[in-house]
């Protein structure tokens, strides 16, 4: 009675099969203590393009400016985003080739994580990319509609602003009820993103989140991270792109989307296979099923342990009454814990034909 076998036996066990279970549900937990801490989280963090949405946002309206004509603010931005990996950037290039513009690779290319490119086509200069982006560089603008609800990319030659493009970026669809799941778990959810204004506060309102951080840059949202976790928070951020990696890091439990980038996925403590943001709720699920396993068998081990000290001191306990005490609470504990290991396919087969 003096070990508590309980515990040795039945922690270990516990974490082992919630990590089997998580993965059998689409998540890659790489650390039993991730899994701790993930049952700890009250704050989730939620990247936006490729994590809430597709993070494949199209082309929906040309705005030239009254001096400039359609095709050449198509044909300026896609030379100018010729050479770019973005999201934004494919779907001006997918535009360009829809409406038959011909276009060539610039031969300059800078691109700064959060706000733009700018590029040297021919001879010119062409910067693509935030208002903010635009207005640091000396381009005067005095168009724009502020209000609208999709994201408005701006074009500039020599310095003077050709027009914007309307982008627009679908939620995914489990996203609004994967929301609305945390929440009720009691997590407190921000939306973190690059995006103006306008256009974070009209997704967040369809999402449902607590709170929306928008025109962030990625050392800004690494930033916040660190706010939050200095303020004593448990934080999880979930992100899929180079951009989150710093913020993931940074995180008290850092989840990268399966679909993202190589670089995200190695700063992420927690991996989801695809992006099917309901196996995220389901992992939460299984970390606090694990932490109350845990807490179940250490207060069952410290009652049994209590009653047979009791039981030694009043001279109640033989040898033999101990041992099966001993043996059938660790052997309650362990099949507790045994609970978490998840079930194989035939053996899911069989209990469904069982209730069946």
């Amino acid at each position: 009675m003096a070990r508590a076998c309980g515990i040795a036996a039945g922690t270990p066990l516990a974490i082992l099969g919630a990590i089997g279970r998580a993965a059998q549900q689409g998540a890659i937990i790489k650390g039993g203590l991730y899994l701790e801490k993930l049952a700890e989280v009250d704050t989730m963090l939620l990247d936006k393009t490729g994590t809430l949405t597709f993070g494949t946002p199209e082309v929906l309206e040309l705005r030239p400016a009254p001096d400039a004509s359609g095709a050449l603010l198509m044909n300026t931005a896609a030379m100018a985003e010729s050479r770019s990996e973005h999201p934004v950037a494919s779907a001006i290039l997918k535009k360009a080739t829809e409406m038959r513009i011909a276009y060539e690779e610039s031969s300059q290319f800078e691109y700064t994580p959060g706000k733009g490119v700018t590029a040297i086509c021919g001879s010119d200069e062409v910067i693509v990319g935030s208002k903010n982006f635009l207005l640091e560089r000396g381009i005067s603008i005095t168009r724009g509609n502020g209000h609208s609800a999709d994201a408005e990319v701006f074009v500039a030659r020599k310095g003077q602003l050709l027009g914007t493009l309307v982008v627009a970026d679908r939620l995914r669809p489990q996203a609004v009820e994967s929301i609305r799941s945390l929440k009720s778990m009691g997590l407190r959810t921000v939306l973190l993103t690059g995006d103006a204004q306008a256009v974070a506060e009209e997704v967040g309102k369809k999402l449902g989140v607590d709170e929306v951080r928008s025109e962030l840059l990625p050392e800004e949202k690494l930033q916040y991270v660190k706010r939050l976790t200095a303020a004593s928070h448990t934080v999880a951020m979930v992100g899929d792109g180079v951009n989150d990696a710093p913020a993931l890091a940074q995180a008290t439990v850092g989840v990268a989307m399966g679909s993202g980038t190589d670089v995200a996925q190695e700063s992420a403590d927690v991996v989801l296979i695809g992006s099917d943001l309901s196996k995220l709720v389901e992992t939460l699920r299984i970390a606090r099923r694990c932490r109350r396993t845990i807490m179940q068998n250490f207060a069952g081990t410290l009652v049994v342990d209590s009653i047979g000290v009791g039981m030694a001191a009043f001279g109640l306990l033989n040898p033999l009454l101990a041992a099966f005490i001993h043996v059938s609470s660790e052997l309650v504990f362990i099949l507790n814990s045994a609970r978490l290991v998840p079930l194989s396919d035939a053996s899911r087969r069989t209990q469904r034909r069982a209730v069946g």
